[in-house]
């Protein structure tokens, strides 16, 4: 499950449109940052998306992407004109088509290579799902469909919620601040949508002939929605996105780190159990987290003289610093960190995301005294990160320097987790504090199928 925000430029201390989202996939599946250069294509070639193929454009833009390693599209990612997306999961009345089409992943990475805006971005999507629907297996291990909703956004400001069910969509511009979550979220005052929408509804008998149509009311499954606590983190990030008048990238970043008001209280708070609605999520033994964790966090800030993205590339953002990658309008030759080599399903310490899965991992023996051990460290490091950003972009730094300062911060960020790893490791265990058996035991469990070592 996953959660994705906006703030538009009205509501930021910058004045450049704010873009956050936390990706939950299953708890061994490794994400990728991966970068595809513009590429220009043959007249009738095809791409091979994840499960089907589709006709090719004539020129693809550039993308940076956040990926689950083993699929073709991406959870979240941005591109050259400094357009970005993220999707999530929904639960319709309907259910999801099971036969293989297009994911939600390869509709967002599709809308990324071939739009310069997000109005571009809602045809882009809307057009591919009219003639190629979506459907087919979105899980790693096991088997899991679902419709998808999208946060469509650029760097001129504007952004679009889009909502899908199979084939029909509904469409609403953000006006000021706006979140996602695996919940049907617009209602009757979306601005555009598919002409076979209400026809839809009203012939499955969601609304009456006549009647207003709320898209949410008409098209949900509350009960699927609310066991995926989909609708509990909406209202939380609309909170915290509501808590503050105007917006900067740490703050997104400490809203992706959120475990929820409980935790918040609670100096002894760990995530054991169901955890509920996290925004920062850990797998549990809980029927809702057997599986789920965040595996992947980004915030952007695109406009205003800014197109930085702010990556974990790893599991957890608690546990993780956010570096920063310059991509997008302004910083065209700036160059990218080296992301290393792409992961795989089981334990790799040559990868950006498995290296770090031993500190996320040696955490969640003993949360609460393990993640003070270094989280004040953490926040002061990336608060340097952000200073250090600013006065280059205060400066007007070139994009080879920004490309300079970017790859430097990468390799700090890679020596202090190692640093935080041999402090976490030295923490005494505490009698009594023991995490529970299930969760032991679902972790060895994970564990044992990464073969992880000991």
């Amino acid at each position: 499950m996953c959660d994705t925000m906006v703030a538009r430029p009205g509501e930021t201390k910058s004045g450049a449109l704010l873009f956050a989202k936390n990706s939950d996939r299953e708890a061994n599946e490794a994400q990728y940052l991966q970068h595809v250069p513009r590429a220009a294509h043959e007249k009738g070639a095809e791409v091979r998306c994840t499960y089907i193929s589709i006709p090719q454009v004539s020129e693809t833009h550039a993308v940076l992407l956040s990926r689950p390693f083993w699929m073709w599209g991406a959870e979240m990612g941005a591109n050259e004109h400094g357009l970005v997306i993220g999707n999530e999961a929904v639960f319709a009345k309907i259910a999801p088509q099971k036969e293989a089409a297009l994911l939600g992943m390869d509709l967002l990475r599709l809308g990324l290579e071939r739009a310069k805006t997000a109005a571009e971005a809602l045809d882009v999507i809307t057009g591919l799902l009219a003639r190629h629907g979506q459907g087919g297996n979105c899980a790693h291990l096991g088997r899991f469909e679902y419709h998808n909703s999208f946060l469509i956004a650029d760097a001129g400001g504007e952004a679009f919620v889009l909502e899908t069910v199979g084939r029909e969509w509904a469409a609403e511009r953000v006006e000021t601040t706006r979140s996602i979550s695996n919940t049907y979220t617009i209602g009757d005052k979306f601005e555009r949508a598919s002409q076979g929408l209400l026809p839809q509804a009203i012939e499955r008998g969601f609304v009456a002939e006549g009647a207003p149509f709320h898209f949410s009311d008409a098209y949900a499954n509350r009960k699927r929605s609310a066991f995926a606590t989909g609708t509990a983190r909406w209202c939380r990030t609309s909170e915290l996105l509501d808590e503050r008048s105007r917006h900067d990238a740490r703050g997104l970043m400490a809203i992706l780190r959120d475990h929820g008001a409980k935790a918040a209280r609670e100096r002894d708070w760990r995530p054991d159990g169901v955890m509920g609605g996290s925004v920062c999520a850990h797998a549990s033994w809980g029927p809702i987290r057997r599986f789920g964790q965040t595996t992947g966090s980004w915030v952007a800030e695109l406009g205003a003289g800014r197109a930085v993205h702010w990556l974990t590339g790893t599991s957890s953002p608690d546990t993780s610093i956010f570096k920063p990658v310059f991509f997008g309008p302004g910083f065209e030759g700036a160059g990218l960190p080296d992301f290393g080599p792409a992961p795989g399903g089981t334990f790799d310490p040559a990868t950006l995301w498995w290296g770090h899965e031993r500190l996320h991992r040696a955490v969640l023996d003993d949360y609460a005294p393990r993640i003070r051990a270094f989280a004040a460290k953490r926040d002061r490091l990336e608060a340097g990160f952000v200073a250090r950003v600013d006065a280059l972009l205060a400066r007007g730094g070139s994009a080879e320097e920004a490309g300079q300062l970017s790859r430097e911060i990468w390799k700090e960020a890679a020596e202090a987790e190692r640093g935080w790893l041999a402090e976490v490791r030295r923490v005494a265990p505490r009698p009594g504090h023991s995490p529970s058996l299930l969760y032991r035991m679902h972790w060895s469990k994970l564990a044992r199928l990464a073969k992880m070592p000991a």
